[in-house]
């Protein structure tokens, strides 16, 4: 076992871990932050999506002990207009997916805003416009299985005004 410091949520959270504990098992099993989903736990569906110094990643496929030091933002943390228009366009349904969509919806925003392209994106020179084919193929890491994406996309369209 080994001592971590992670801080999660904006709180300093030590932890005794094996050194192979997954972030995503970190986050649920020791720290009780269950927002944060275990889907595929092979990094294919992103209902693990956390966001880590405002970076998304897939919390399943990292070891907790990489992100000591960092600042880690779950579903939990999360507290942006993103959320509201998710139910306003009903931008889930089951809800299984919903916490990783957030997550990665936020993570995407910033990389958009940093004028980071994407693979639709044609002129990767200059900041893409924020089309709802931008989104979808930002967002295409990201699995529903209720098939709520019109409604995740039409959300962060009106969160990313």
């Amino acid at each position: 076992m080994t001592e971590v410091r992670m801080r999660v949520n904006g709180t300093i959270r030590p932890m005794e871990l094996e050194p192979r504990v997954s972030l995503l098992d970190a986050l649920r099993e020791h720290l009780g932050l269950t927002g944060t989903k275990k889907g595929c736990d092979q990094g294919a569906c992103g209902a693990c999506t956390v966001l880590v110094d405002g970076e998304r990643i897939l919390s399943c496929l990292g070891l907790a002990m990489q992100y000591e030091d960092r600042e880690i933002t779950t579903i939990e943390g999360v507290d942006h207009p993103l959320q509201t228009a998710f139910v306003h366009h009903d931008g889930f349904q089951c809800g299984y997916c919903t916490s990783g969509q957030i997550c990665s919806a936020l993570g995407m925003l910033a990389e958009h805003r940093a004028g980071m392209p994407s693979a639709v994106t044609e002129q990767v020179a200059s900041t893409p416009t924020l089309t709802a084919e931008e989104i979808r193929e930002r967002m295409s890491g990201n699995l529903c299985r209720c098939g709520a994406y019109e409604g995740i996309v039409a959300a962060i369209e009106e969160t990313a005004r």
